[in-house]
């Protein structure tokens, strides 16, 4: 059940990616799939189906073997720090938060590969893709929150 799950989000991640395609890659990223991300809040067994999708969308349609090194590194580290402390840090609201700082905080590794070939000083890079980060973990995460209400993330697995 657990590998299907995570085959569906793969799947909703390449969607939701390929649908803002023009504001998918690049110093400034606005996937609506990074909203996927706060799945690992409520059930860090979703965490391979969001990696997956980052993976699989990058070694496609990003900037190949880096972005799948970088892309999928980051991702890897921001929901490995947030699957951590689950058990930890019982109050989902604060794991929501802190969802959002990983991933906002990480987006260095990603600043870091495109400078190369962007052309764009590194704080400047990585201030675009911070702030983008950010604006869309945090716009989804009370939306995460209210359907997992709904749903029961953590029950479906």
């Amino acid at each position: 059940m657990v590998v299907v799950v995570n085959g569906l989000i793969m799947a909703l991640y390449l969607a939701l990616t390929i649908l803002v395609a023009p504001v998918s890659s690049g110093p400034i990223q606005f996937r609506i799939s990074e909203s996927l991300n706060h799945l690992v809040v409520f059930n860090r067994k979703l965490l391979w189906g969001v990696l997956g999708g980052v993976i699989v969308y990058n070694a496609i349609y990003g900037f190949g073997v880096m972005d799948v090194i970088f892309g999928g590194g980051q991702t890897l580290l921001a929901l490995g720090l947030t699957a951590l402390i689950q058990n930890k840090v019982k109050n989902v609201k604060v794991r929501l938060a802190l969802n959002t700082a990983f991933f906002t905080i990480s987006m260095f590794m990603i600043a870091y590969m495109l400078v190369p070939t962007g052309g764009q000083a590194f704080w400047t890079t990585y201030g675009t893709l911070a702030l983008s980060e950010f604006i869309v973990m945090a716009v989804s995460a009370p939306l995460m929150y209210y359907l997992d209400r709904a749903v029961k993330f953590n029950d479906r697995v």
